[in-house]
Formats: C-alpha cells, sequence, structure tokens
C-alpha cells in the first residue's frame, strides 16, 4: 500500500470538517430508511467472558479493564457489535423486515498502522430480523444493493455541495463469488484478486468470505459465530456473507467499505466452530442461547464512517478523517506528502 506522491486534498480543513458531519448525518438517515432501521444506542464495553464481544478473525486483542465497582470483575472495550446487535434485535423482539442502527466506536490496538487501519475504529453497525425463509444469498444480495444505493446518493448529495468531488461510483455493484475468483485467478493472492475485479468493475460485493473454498484456502478471515460462511448458498456456492468494495483511485487500490452476512443458525454456528476447532466457545452466554434457539435470526454488517468520508472526500489517509494515533514515521512521511492528519 503506497501513499501518493503528488497528493493535494480537494478540500481544506475546515470543509474536511464540515463535510465530515454532513456525510454522516446523510448517510445514517439513507441507511434507517432504505432498510427499516431504528437507531439505538450502543454499549463501548461489554462483559469479558461472556461471548458478546466480536473476536473477528479471533485472534486480535480486545482492550480490558477491572471495575471497582463490581468487584474488580473485567469489562472489555468492544470491537465491535456483530453479536450484540442479535442480542438487541431478539430484546426488542422485532418483526422480519426491520431493525436498528447505532454508532460503533471500537479499540483494535493489535492493528498495523497504515493509511487504511487504525486502531480506533467508527462504523455504522447495523441489523436487521429476518424469516428463516431469507436465510439465501439472493435476500442477501438485494440488502447489498440497497446499502450500496445508499453510498451512490451520499456520493451525489457532496458533489451537489463540492462540485470538484466528482462521482465516480458505477450504476451497479457487480456481485462475484469468492471461490469463483480463486478458480479464475489461481495464481493470484485474495488481495490481488481484489484489486484486479474492483479496478475493472468500479464496485463489486465478494461473496463468501471466512469459509474454506475448494481449493482448501479461505480469502479472508472471520470469526466462526457471526457470518454464516458455511451454508450452501443455493446456487452452487457456500457462504451467506460478503464484503463491499470500491476502487479507490487515489490509493489505487480495493477498498473496504463495508462487511455483511446472514447470521449463524444453530446447525452452522455447531458447524463453524468445529471447523475451527472452537467448539469451548459453545459454553459462553451468548453462544448456549443461539444453539438452544433463542436468538431471532438476523442479517446485518457494519460501514466504516472514517472508510466512508475517506473515500468520498477523495483522502489519502484514513488520519484525515478521524483523530487516532500514528508512529513518528507515518507522521512524518504525511507531513512531507501534504497529507494533513486531524
Amino acid at each position: 500500500m503506497k501513499l501518493p506522491t503528488k497528493y493535494i486534498s480537494i478540500l481544506n480543513t475546515k470543509e474536511t470538517e464540515h463535510a465530515i458531519v454532513a456525510i454522516k448525518d446523510f448517510f445514517q438517515l439513507a441507511l434507517s430508511t432504505e432498510l427499516n432501521l431504528s437507531r439505538v444506542t450502543a454499549p463501548l464495553f461489554v462483559g469479558q467472558g461472556t461471548g458478546i464481544n466480536d473476536d473477528l478473525n479471533g485472534i486480535e486483542r480486545p482492550v480490558s479493564f477491572p471495575v471497582k465497582a463490581l468487584n474488580d470483575s473485567k469489562m472489555e472495550i468492544v470491537q465491535s457489535l456483530a453479536k450484540w446487535k442479535r442480542l438487541k434485535i431478539t430484546d426488542l423482539g422485532l418483526e422480519p423486515g426491520f431493525g436498528i442502527y447505532t454508532d460503533m466506536n471500537a479499540l483494535r490496538p493489535d492493528e498495523d498502522l497504515d493509511p487504511i487501519h487504525s486502531i480506533y475504529v467508527d462504523q455504522w453497525d447495523w441489523e436487521m430480523a429476518i424469516d428463516e425463509k431469507d436465510r439465501t444469498v439472493f435476500y442477501l444480495h438485494e440488502i447489498v444493493k440497497k446499502v450500496y444505493r445508499c453510498i451512490q446518493r451520499c456520493e451525489f448529495f457532496l458533489y451537489d455541495r463540492y462540485p470538484k468531488l466528482k462521482p465516480i461510483l458505477p450504476k451497479e455493484i457487480k456481485i462475484l463469488y469468492a471461490d469463483d475468483l480463486a478458480k479464475k485467478y489461481p495464481n493470484l493472492t485474495p488481495k490481488e484478486r481484489e484489486n484486479k475485479v474492483a479496478k475493472e468493475y468500479g464496485a463489486v460485493f465478494i461473496t463468501g468470505i471466512g469459509g474454506q473454498m475448494n481449493d482448501g484456502t479461505i480469502h479472508d478471515g472471520r470469526a466462526p459465530d457471526y457470518d454464516d460462511w458455511i451454508t450452501e448458498s443455493g446456487d452452487g456456492h457456500r457462504g451467506l456473507n460478503g464484503d463491499i468494495l470500491v476502487w479507490n483511485p487515489v490509493l489505487d487500490m480495493a477498498f473496504e467499505l463495508s462487511s455483511m452476512g446472514i447470521r449463524v443458525s444453530p446447525e452452522s454456528l455447531k458447524l463453524q466452530l468445529e471447523e475451527r476447532k472452537m467448539t469451548e466457545r459453545s459454553k459462553l452466554s451468548f453462544h448456549s442461547k443461539l444453539l438452544a434457539g433463542e436468538l431471532t435470526q438476523t442479517l446485518g454488517g457494519g460501514i466504516g464512517q472514517s472508510r466512508l468520508c475517506m473515500f468520498l472526500l477523495r483522502k489519502a489517509h484514513i488520519g484525515e478523517t478521524q483523530v487516532s494515533v500514528w508512529t513518528n514515521e507515518i507522521i512524518e512521511d504525511c507531513k512531507s506528502r501534504g497529507i494533513n492528519l486531524l
């Protein structure tokens, strides 16, 4: 990943701050009305050992701290809200086709810092209740198209106010499958495949993330206890999840904006825990409720707020759309390239 050598930000710092507010206000309204989502308040931390915190790829360490008033019981800063949202949907008793969204602020201290990764993560986490009959890749792809339309509308909204930010997104998002890409480009790494198709189509949704493909590899990591990546999709593939990627001309690379998927059923959770050799998780509070059939079937995902702002404002570094911490080398490199970190 290389920063551009000749970079001039289209908006100055003050304009950037105003535009960030405009994007966040516009996009969350567009998303909530498109998907029938009500806003809820989300936790910054959850209890350790409950299984509620998101384990991402299963190896990242969450930030934890003791609480004096609770006899030093440990709490963990959330890494995302994938499992918490499903509990919330169940508690609210929402009907299929309705859901929730929230501002999620997380810390991921194990992230490698680069132009698109920070230890601070802010995203719109959303979740909706679905019928059992909707556990299909076809329904998932319909929701993907709705999310993409929100991103398109936000791009025009900005262009209408800042004419120099010309729209670049294609009219339609291309639906692809990770295992098809592996067959078509066997000599490329998963990231190289993403770059190739994102540049070709402008916007893609790669279906089937986390599950083992026919060649024995996985396209990208996923924890085994939220997205369903093991169920047959109904059209010769496996997996009911995926990522929305767009082509980023500033960084000259595929750029992930959203990860989403149909959540695990009791059956698929059991299989995925077995495949990852993590069956001990079945004893945790969240997992035992799910395995007992006590949780609503849902579909959900996250959309990076700083990532979306970065893409729509044609920024070269995520530090231009959020405040975080960076190494001295990164700070000096950005300064030499005219990149103003907030």
